[in-house]
């Protein structure tokens, strides 16, 4: 293929992209809701030539994220299962489980 092919091949993706950006199929704002240290190509060589910092950010965002709260007992099943009928009729089980 000659080289003005590749040109037009790239140029077809870079207006592929812009139009992805401006319909809103995809976001490369890159102000994201989430900070962080070293995102994209900057964390793969972090990856590779600085494990111990790529290591130490990992720990950083494992540390900021908040788990989901656990449940006291008092909470009841907090709609999880619902159950139809009688369950102690011998039926077997009537309800559904919503995941």
């Amino acid at each position: 293929m000659e080289w003005w092919g590749w040109l037009l091949i790239a140029a077809g993706v870079v207006v592929l992209g812009a139009i992805a950006q401006r319909v809103g199929w995809i976001d490369l704002r890159g102000d994201g809701r989430r900070g962080g240290s070293g995102g994209g190509l900057v964390g793969i060589g972090d990856e590779v030539f600085n494990p111990t910092r790529h290591e130490a950010s990992i720990e950083l965002d494992r540390q900021t994220t908040l788990p989901a709260p656990a449940p006291i007992p008092g909470d009841g099943d907090l709609g999880v299962i619902q159950v139809e009928g009688d369950p102690d009729a011998g039926e077997g089980y009537q309800g559904t489980i919503r995941l």
